[in-house]
């Protein structure tokens, strides 16, 4: 492994108790990233000196914690270039919303984290810190990889299929989805206006619902949960099951066996024939909307596109409007069925990949669990602490109803608490 991850809750208790300062581990990050990501590649670019230097002096309940972001967010004192060599040397004018927000609660923003192109399927260099052989996953590939590796505290990402969850359940760290557009996507660049979201990476779900409430100002960062009495969980089971690896499908198990013993009453959770239906639409609702949002690169570029993307234009430059409004009349009828699933159930327990990260660096791997959950707009969380018995990290999520995102951050954190204590 490359380095280890860094406790952003940690970090500010160290502040606040005095035993270091800002500029410490601000400097401390640096160095970090000085000697590892050479070989990580997390990073495509750094912070200036003034801007690190101006952090280093922040005050906030953020002051000496150290992030990175994903470069399709815009900063004005670092260029952003969309994974692409359309973009190489862009210079925004201004910081993205929540890049501006981090900022004004004293973050450090020391570099943009490597992305696929646009946030697409096109992998970049970023090697997993678990196995340099392995993916770190996608599209967020080099902000999940720079906080398993301890580069930085916390990363931002993105999600359009599965984008942070994915990532996070590869790398062994915690990845949290929010409810649709509770994060603004302002100055972030877009692929489908219907799907996107903002969210974070950080150490434990604790850190990054620490991150998450000290960004936003909601309360997200509550105390814990003493055990899992009265919480009723749903066993997500759905014709995806097929393709688990078997440590995955074991991995799930043992989540149910450790909530049940902590209090829970599980309940298993057929997949409805409308979230089946959602799931088969949602590559028409992104490809529709990637090809649209990137009507400008698909038209002046496309030559220059990596494969991937301009494969994923193509396609979504042939689906025509009336199937477009069918696929999201199919993706209203599913965000329906989701709110259904919640009727008498607090959270569902769901894999977050189909196992470990694969081996090869030539795909992210495959975003199937997490997709239809994006497309509901529903809060999920990367839970870390299982892994497969080569050490590789595997990922289980916790989902809830949307809105409820203090409640999957909840049960997310008791089951990471509980897995640490087997």
């Amino acid at each position: 492994m490359i380095g280890r991850p860094l406790s952003a809750l940690k970090q500010r208790a160290a502040v606040e108790a005095g035993q270091t300062t800002p500029a410490r581990l601000l400097a401390k990050a640096g160095e970090a990233i000085a000697a590892l990501d050479g070989e990580l590649k997390a990073f495509v670019a750094l912070a200036p000196d003034a801007s690190v230097a101006a952090a280093a002096r922040a005050e906030g309940p953020l002051a000496g914690i150290a992030l990175g972001v994903k470069d399709i967010y815009d900063t004005a004192d670092m260029p952003t270039q969309y994974g692409s060599t359309l973009y190489r040397g862009h210079r925004p004018a201004a910081d993205a919303s929540l890049v501006a927000m981090a900022r004004a609660k004293g973050a450090a923003i020391l570099g943009k984290t490597a992305t696929t192109e646009f946030a697409s399927i096109d992998p970049a260099e970023t090697v997993n810190p678990h196995d340099v052989a392995r993916t770190p996953g996608g599209s967020s590939s080099g902000s999940a990889a720079a906080v398993a590796a301890g580069l930085v505290a916390g990363a931002f990402g993105t999600q359009t299929a599965g984008s942070i969850v994915r990532p996070a359940a590869f790398c062994g760290v915690a990845g949290y989805k929010p409810s649709f557009r509770l994060l603004p996507t302002i100055g972030v660049k877009c692929f489908s206006w219907s799907l996107d979201t903002a969210g974070l990476f950080a150490a434990s779900v604790a850190d990054v619902a620490f991150l998450a409430a000290a960004i936003t100002g909601r309360e997200l960062a509550v105390a814990p949960l003493a055990d899992a009495s009265g919480l009723r969980i749903g066993l997500y089971r759905s014709a995806l099951d097929a393709r688990l690896e078997p440590e995955m499908a074991a991995a799930r198990e043992e989540a149910g066996r450790l909530l049940e013993s902590a209090g829970a009453s599980l309940v298993d959770v057929e997949e409805p024939e409308a979230l089946s239906a959602a799931l088969a639409a949602q590559p028409d609702v992104q490809d529709f909307e990637a090809a649209h949002a990137l009507f400008h690169e698909r038209m002046v570029g496309e030559a220059q596109l990596k494969p991937g993307v301009a494969a994923i234009l193509r396609r979504g430059a042939t689906i025509t409007p009336q199937a477009y409004d069918a696929a999201r009349s199919l993706a209203r009828r599913g965000r329906k069925a989701a709110t259904a699933l919640f009727g008498d159930l607090d959270a569902l327990l769901l894999p977050s990949a189909f196992g470990v990260a694969p081996l090869g660096l030539a795909s992210t791997g495959d975003a199937a669990m997490s997709r239809v959950w994006t497309l509901a707009g529903t809060p999920g969380v990367n839970v870390p602490g299982f892994a497969a018995s080569n050490g590789m990290p595997l990922g289980l999520s916790i989902v809830t109803r949307f809105g409820r995102d203090r409640e999957a951050l909840l049960v997310a954190d008791l089951l990471e608490r509980l897995a640490a204590r087997r």
